[in-house]
Order: structure tokens, then C-alpha cells, then sequence
């Protein structure tokens, strides 16, 4: 009878096993994966408390559903609103050690800059760091796959990256083919004391050229001075000026906007001179497609203006 009663008493126990919630993905044994710099890092499980080191690690945490496991950020880490509630450790590239180290984080989700210097220190007090360096548009949306397998939202992760292509193709389907002649020629600013602008092997450069433009800058490399004779002499079509960088003013298009030698530009005479967020194109997150768009409306507004 005893042993009948065990019998049953598994059996329920089973089914009840069976019926239950599924739990939250977990590692059940080390995974390893390679980040953007190559690093091969080690997990033993799905993190429980992360700190992001840039503004762009932070959006791509909160797009894929972890703000609860969010306990510190960057002080320029204020995108979204909630963001800027949690704990700070101090800057981009001014990361306060001993701040990080004592909220206990089980990740570090780092970039590019803190490799040299930042990234060893953390490794040699036992933290787990994972970076990022996405330079292409097609980085950007594998950075946030990475984001997603490590964290345990690679699910949500593949939903996102997937929302963003798909907004990606509605642009380039119109601008793939386009030929040189339909391309306006773009002076997108970055600052204006000194007068800078992306070049090549930048995104914006890259986002310029997929919103069916032409970068005025495209030969210059990185991210790089221009002189004023220059852009009169290359006479942009569109002026774009991004805004909101420091105090939030919007210095680069009151410098456009009053320059007596730049009114004989086309893009003033017929007014196109636009401004954008700086952060929408220059934080490599899930924002970047909102860039994309934008800049697709400011060069070509007979083919993506918003109803």
C-alpha cells in the first residue's frame, strides 16, 4: 500500500512539474562568447545585476526588457527617463572603479573606449566584461543580438533587431538604386567651433548614403575637421545639423542659420537646412533607425514625407 501511495504521489508530483510556468532562461552550464573586440568571454549564468558604461549600452538594456536588472549607469546615460533614476558611476570614459565594484554587478557591459585601461583594471577585480564597438549600421543590430544571448533575451532581442530591418528596408528599397544624379549632395555638422563632420567609415556617413545622399565629406576620414571654403565649394543640397550635444543647445544650426558666407549655399537658399537629435544617429542602439528615417524625410521629403 506504502508503496502504491509513493506511486502516486510521483506521478502528481510530475504532472505538476509538467503544468508549471516555465522559468526564466537560464545557462546551465559556461557559455562563452566572443563580444566586438574579440574577447572571449565566460558566463556561468544569466546575469542578475548589469552596469552599463555608455548611453548606448543603456538603451539597448532597457529595449530588450532589463531595466529591472539595471543597478548602474553612465551620469550621460539619460535615454530612456527611467534611466536616469539609477545608480551612477561616473563617466563614459571617467568610470569611478570603486563605485562599480560596489554595486556587485555579475556584468559589465562596456565599449571600444575602455579597453585599454578600464576593461583590464575590472577583469583583475573579478568582474565579468562584456564589449561592445559597433561601427556599421549592420554592428549596431548585431550588438544588440550579442546583448540579447548573453542576458538571456535572445528572443526579444531577434524581435527587435528584426523590427529594425524591416524599418531599414522601407528606406534603402526606395534608395538602393538610386543613381548619383538623384543623390542630394548632405553637409551634416557635428559642431561648429571647430567646424566638424562625418567622413568615411562613419555611420553617419554610412546613414547619409542608405537615406539615398550624398556625404560632401565622404573623402575626409573618421570624424574630422572641414573648413568653411570647403563646404561652400562643395555647395550642399541639404544642411543637417545635429543638436543637443552638451547643455542641449542648438549651437550647430544657429551657427548655419546666421553664417553670412554660407547663404550662398543651396541648401539655404531653399531651405534645407534641418536640425536632428544628436544622440538618434550618433549612440549606436535602437534608436539608429529612427536616425535613418529622419534623414531619409530631411533628403528626400518627396518620397518619406510623414503624412
Amino acid at each position: 500500500m506504502r508503496l502504491v501511495t509513493l506511486g502516486i504521489f510521483v506521478v502528481l508530483l510530475s504532472l505538476f512539474a509538467a503544468c508549471a510556468p516555465p522559468a526564466e532562461e537560464v545557462v546551465s552550464s559556461t557559455m562563452e562568447v566572443a563580444d566586438q573586440l574579440g574577447r572571449v568571454v565566460k558566463l556561468d549564468k544569466i546575469p542578475e545585476r548589469i552596469i552599463s558604461l555608455s548611453p548606448s549600452n543603456t538603451e539597448i538594456l532597457f529595449a530588450l526588457g532589463l531595466a529591472d536588472k539595471v543597478v548602474g549607469v553612465t551620469e550621460y546615460c539619460d535615454y530612456p527617463e527611467a534611466a536616469k533614476t539609477i545608480d551612477k558611476i561616473g563617466g563614459f570614459s571617467t568610470v569611478d572603479l570603486e563605485r562599480v565594484v560596489a554595486l556587485s554587478p555579475d556584468l559589465v557591459l562596456a565599449t571600444e573606449i575602455h579597453e585599454a585601461r578600464i576593461i583590464p583594471k575590472l577583469k583583475a577585480m573579478g568582474l565579468t566584461v562584456f564589449a561592445l564597438d559597433p561601427k556599421t549600421l549592420g554592428e549596431v543590430l548585431e550588438s544588440i543580438a550579442l546583448v540579447g544571448e548573453v542576458t538571456g533575451k535572445g528572443e526579444e532581442a531577434s524581435q527587435l533587431v528584426a523590427e529594425m530591418r524591416s524599418r531599414i528596408k522601407v528606406v534603402t528599397d526606395k534608395t538602393d538604386n538610386m543613381p548619383e544624379a538623384q543623390r542630394p549632395r548632405v553637409f551634416y555638422i557635428t559642431w561648429h567651433d571647430p567646424l566638424m563632420t562625418p567622413g568615411a567609415e562613419t555611420r553617419h556617413n554610412e546613414l547619409i548614403r542608405m537615406a539615398g545622399g550624398t556625404n560632401i565629406a565622404r573623402d575626409l576620414s573618421g570624424y574630422a575637421a572641414i573648413s568653411l571654403e570647403a563646404v561652400i565649394e562643395a555647395n550642399p543640397q541639404v544642411i543637417i545639423a545635429g543638436v543637443g550635444m552638451g547643455s542641449g543647445e542648438d549651437l550647430t544650426f544657429r551657427y548655419v542659420e546666421t553664417k553670412p558666407r554660407l547663404k550662398s549655399v543651396d541648401a539655404c537658399i531653399n531651405h534645407k537646412v534641418y536640425k536632428i537629435d544628436v544622440d538618434l544617429a550618433g549612440r549606436p542602439g535602437p534608436r539608429i533607425t529612427d536616425a535613418l528615417e529622419q534623414l531619409a524625410e530631411f533628403i528626400h521629403p518627396e518620397l518619406f514625407k510623414k503624412d
